[in-house]
């Protein structure tokens, strides 16, 4: 089964072509990053990078049996990018659309030996470069959600979450790190300072990570529940109180 995966929930664009017949394998693979604050851009780089997977496979989209597509959590721009594309692809190639979380996805890619490795940096796909493995306790999955807050969720050593995913400011998440029993924290380097912990491993999910996460439904030909995005956390926006006068 040829599965195309996507993820723009994080500040890496990530798409993939996986083929599902035993252990889920990338054919290959697209990761881009782009600045935290243009989330945006996220629409710009994941249909040019399905089109560039196509041409490096000599596969077509007509041969995609289903689509993966992680639901976050993530920032909301960057988030439906993905979502909204993935919905879109399904719906052009008649195939079922599966929703899974993405730090689900993160945390099986972190505990698989070899593979591919998504790094921040644009292109930073690395075939069969090593994952590190989680280590003594628990496995904590971080990323970045903005307003100053992490969105995270805990796993033990083989990837089964605990608990999570939620949202919330990183030294209230550092006072939580030993009730939860933290071996090795992966995900956004960039909190390593604020939770007082080395962050290291993938700071977003590998493809076949993401494929991985939906391996049981899809080898069960299972119908997929509707994608329900994971944003945690009610949009900036609010409806006006009250109507604005513009004359004297």
């Amino acid at each position: 089964m040829l599965v195309l995966a996507l993820d723009t929930a994080t500040s890496v664009v990530t798409a993939g072509l996986v083929e599902l017949s035993g252990d889920p394998v990338t054919l290959a693979a697209r990761a881009h990053s782009g600045p935290p604050t243009r989330p945006s851009k996220h629409g710009e780089l994941l249909t040019p990078a399905v089109r560039a997977l196509c041409a490096e496979t000599g596969r077509t989209l007509s041969e995609v049996e289903a689509v993966v597509v992680g639901a976050g959590p993530g920032p909301f721009t960057g988030l439906r990018v993905g979502i909204a594309s993935a919905a879109a692809f399904g719906h052009a190639l008649d195939v079922g659309v599966h929703g899974v979380c993405t730090h689900d996805a993160i945390a099986l890619t972190a505990c698989s030996a070899g593979g591919t490795r998504i790094d921040t940096a644009v292109g930073a796909t690395e075939p069969g470069a090593e994952i590190p493995r989680a280590g003594t306790g628990n496995l904590l999955v971080v990323t970045d959600a903005r307003r100053r807050e992490v969105y995270w969720a805990a796993y033990d050593p083989a990837g089964r979450r605990l608990s999570g995913p939620a949202v919330e400011a990183p030294d209230a998440l550092a006072a939580r790190l030993p009730q939860l029993a933290i071996g090795t924290v992966v995900g956004d380097p960039a909190f390593a300072g604020r939770l007082g912990v080395a962050i290291a491993g993938p700071s977003a999910p590998a493809p076949e990570g993401l494929v991985g996460v939906a391996a049981a439904a899809l080898r069960a030909g299972r119908e997929p529940a509707p994608v329900e995005p994971l944003y945690l956390r009610r949009p900036d926006a609010v409806e006006p109180t009250g109507r604005k006068r513009v004359t004297a």
